[in-house]
């Protein structure tokens, strides 16, 4: 039953966020392929910015320190010297997950973040949950580009062509082109196309009838061109491990390289993604509880009985079909001895629908009341089953960052840039008749579609987005033989919001259109002290935001303000050639949070929730290699209250002083890695303690434990394969039954006190992701 304007529907809001992540360190990680041996440089060579400055030092570390390892514990570990907090995976650790991982995946095991995925297939994504916020809070890219949010991670990139994931939690960099970074950062770099002609290739099959192909092919360089370039394609299928239905999944990857004499580039990287998997249900407490002492499930059913009230829950009239595409370029170009120029242009843009069964035409309530007609012109049976959709027609996020970089002297390097966004994304949310077989049919097919006895579709239709201007500048001085290294910078950011179209309620079918602006002021400060190659401190303290989606506008002509935090850290390093030490202190003052909620009195059912306070440390310890294995542990105290008490209605929530939501004590990892000979492996467990999913903290979630375990062979060269190899992955080994995160912020579980007085009933509570049972994939891959 409608009930409400159909755009005010919670899943519209899952596609925008396809184009609201953002977070870019331009072209400095593709600049480390340009950088030579200490030794070897000469004062004409360009001075990089502050964030290639940081990847150089790293890169220079690693240079005078040759007899050490530049990661530590099999990968789950690196030699960082940014002045920020910095949790990396590289591709040491990537080779031994199952080709099937996700970026999600792959961090699992950082301090900083616990990780909620419904399927261990790498079909759906997840969420993050990092320091009191999710990935919305988040900044999310790829190769300097804004990305997916963490449900839809997965569209943009093949695991086999990650480089590396990194987290910075509480940071992003002043570069980055990034409308929500309040909790910090997630940045996947692909890898650079190989200098020599070849390929790589692998196939899997595992628990669920998983089945999926790996391809690519690499050209080397083509000819004198300096060009460089591969291409990739995978394919996946497999069946849910909880209830009824199928998922598939299409991809293709293109990397191009163009490498210049003067220590230019160009560096291309282009996917596209097709998929259509089913849409899960997520269970209430008690609908867990019952799954954990009986084994009855949830999810879809594999029943299609149109006669049925629970025709709705058949897995065919639940299914989500996509196609992603994305593109970014790096380009880098040295004009002069002390200017250089960096550019990064970018598209992302997707079409497709989620389709959900809803119940009948009768359902519908006021709306086809006097009847309603189907486009081929019958009238519509009232019994019949319907499908209502969000859809999404072919929508650019475009968007481009430049920035010059000057050597003012041999201390001073001034950043200067300029960042342009246009987001403007086609919705769609129709009632349509469901097929006869009980599938969603094509948001194309006229004959199922349902119009009103006045000749008007029922369907939303709506057009919101955004466009953006930023400019920053920022100037990173280094003294005492480039030991000290002082940042400070500024970034404001000017965003012009729409939303218009038209909503279907439960009466009648309106017209709506609204328009905002905002600003957002961003300061940034950072100070490093290199003592010697082994020690670093440093303080970092930034002010980050993220921006409402311009889709609240709906229901209001005014947009809810922009969530603003202000984060301070110090961190200490300490490296040998037998372990890495990084300790970092944080604590961050956040105002107007946003949060996803069931408050009656917000578009999207998105608040100004007031401030909260999130402060805490970190600590990873990590082995290099000795006796072939190579441990890491990380460990993470946190400790978060909500400031003030939550709007609800005319009233408030009594929250102000409570712990705050999502926001566990502890959180601690365990792994270890083995590479000796031809034999290697890798074993991960990770820990999140006892958590809120109420503001009103009357319903907690138990801590967890979650694990993962590699074992895997490099047999010899043969033939034309160059590295034949056969791996086993294993996810959940105990068979553990346990809820790992939350799909949504509720008010309450039982009956609570508003503070004027009323009472506010009880109801279910939060939905849950449940940790997807003991799951193996064989692998066979190689290099040819």
């Amino acid at each position: 039953m409608l009930g409400s304007v159909l755009f005010n529907d919670p899943a519209a809001a899952r596609r925008t966020t396809h184009a609201q992540t953002s977070q870019t360190r331009g072209a400095a990680t593709t600049a480390k392929s340009h950088v030579v041996p200490v030794k070897n440089r000469t004062p004409a060579k360009p001075r990089p910015t502050s964030r290639e400055a940081s990847e150089s030092d790293a890169e220079a570390v690693s240079v005078r320190l040759s007899r050490h390892a530049r990661d530590g514990g099999g990968g789950m570990m690196r030699l960082e010297t940014a002045p920020v907090s910095v949790q990396t995976v590289g591709r040491q650790l990537i080779a031994m997950r199952s080709p099937n991982s996700t970026g999600l995946d792959l961090v699992a095991n950082m301090p900083s973040v616990s990780i909620a995925m419904p399927d261990t297939t790498g079909f759906k994504g997840g969420s993050i949950f990092m320091r009191g916020f999710t990935d919305q809070d988040m900044a999310l890219m790829l190769d300097g580009a804004p990305s997916s949010n963490a449900g839809y991670l997965q569209q943009n990139v093949d695991p086999e062509n990650i480089e590396s994931v990194q987290l910075t939690p509480g940071s992003s960099p002043i570069d980055a082109p990034a409308t929500r970074a309040a909790a910090g950062s997630l940045d996947e770099k692909t890898m650079t196309p190989a200098k020599k002609m070849g390929g790589a290739m692998d196939f899997s099959y595992g628990t669920n009838n998983l089945s999926r192909e790996f391809l690519r092919l690499e050209s080397g360089y083509i000819g004198n061109s300096g060009v460089r370039m591969y291409i990739s394609g995978s394919h996946a299928h497999a069946r849910q491990w909880m209830g009824a239905g199928t998922n598939e999944r299409i991809h293709m990857d293109v990397g191009v390289m163009k490498d210049f004499d003067n220590g230019s580039f160009v560096k291309f990287f282009g996917s596209w993604h097709n998929s259509m998997f089913t849409i899960d249900n997520y269970p209430t407490e008690a609908q867990f509880e019952l799954y954990k002492k009986t084994g009855q499930g949830w999810n879809r059913t594999n029943i299609w009985n149109p006669a049925s009230s629970s025709a709705g829950n058949y897995w065919k009239s639940n299914i989500d079909s996509w196609n992603q595409f994305f593109v970014s370029t790096q380009a880098h170009v040295i004009l002069t001895k002390r200017l250089t120029l960096d550019v990064t242009p970018y598209l992302s843009t997707g079409f497709g629908f989620d389709g959900y069964g809803v119940g009948t035409v009768s359902g519908l309530g006021g709306v086809c009341s006097a009847g309603c007609t189907t486009g081929a012109g019958a009238q519509a049976n009232p019994n019949a089953q319907v499908s209502n959709y969000w859809g999404q027609h072919w929508s650019p996020q475009v968007g481009l960052t430049a920035k010059l970089g000057y050597d003012v002297d041999r201390h001073n390097h001034v950043t200067f840039g300029y960042w342009y966004e246009n987001n403007a994304i086609s919705y769609l949310s129709p009632y349509m008749l469901t097929m006869e077989s009980g599938r969603n049919p094509k948001l194309s097919a006229n004959d199922y579609k349902l119009y009103t006895v006045d000749g008007q579709e029922v369907s939303s239709r709506y057009n919101a987005g955004y466009e953006l201007n930023s400019f920053f500048i920022s100037d990173t001085a280094k003294y005492l033989n480039d030991r000290l290294t002082v940042n400070a910078g500024f970034k404001y950011v000017m965003s012009n919001y729409w939303d218009h179209g038209v909503g279907v309620g439960t009466d009648t079918i309106s017209s709506y259109k609204f328009g905002a602006n905002s600003t957002a002021p961003l300061p940034h400060l950072s100070i490093s002290y290199q003592f010697n190659e082994h020690n670093q401190i440093y303080v970092n303290a930034e002010g980050d935001f993220r921006q409402a989606q311009p889709s609240q506008l709906s229901a209001s002509t005014s947009l809810p303000k922009n969530q603003y935090s202000i984060t301070e850290q110090i961190g200490y390093r300490y490296n040998n050639k037998w372990f890495m030490l990084d300790l970092s202190a944080f604590n961050s003052n956040i105002t107007n949070r946003l949060l996803t909620t069931y408050l009656p009195n917000t578009a999207y059912a998105v608040s100004n929730a007031g401030n909260m306070t999130v402060r805490g440390f970190d600590v990873m310890v990590a082995g290099r290699d000795y006796h072939h294995f190579s441990p890491f542990a990380s460990f993470e105290y946190l400790h978060g209250t909500q400031d003030s008490n939550i709007p609800y209605g005319n009233t408030y929530l009594p929250t102000k002083g409570l712990q705050s939501i999502l926001t566990p004590r502890v959180m601690a990892n365990f792994g270890v890695s083995y590479n000796s000979t031809g034999f290697f492996g890798n074993f991960a467990l990770h820990y999140t303690g006892p958590q809120s999913v109420t503001l009103v903290d009357d319903q907690r979630m138990p801590g967890f434990v979650t694990d993962t375990l590699a074992i895997g062979y490099h047999f010899k060269p043969f033939s034309f394969m160059k590295s034949p190899t056969f791996r086993l992955n294993f996810s959940n080994l105990t068979g553990s039954i346990v809820r790992v995160g939350t799909t949504g912020v509720a008010n309450n579980l039982h009956n609570v006190t508003l503070l004027d007085g009323s009472t506010l009933a009880g109801g279910s509570g939060a939905s849950f992701y449940v940790l997807p049972r003991f799951s193996m994939t064989g692998t066979v891959s190689t290099d040819f």
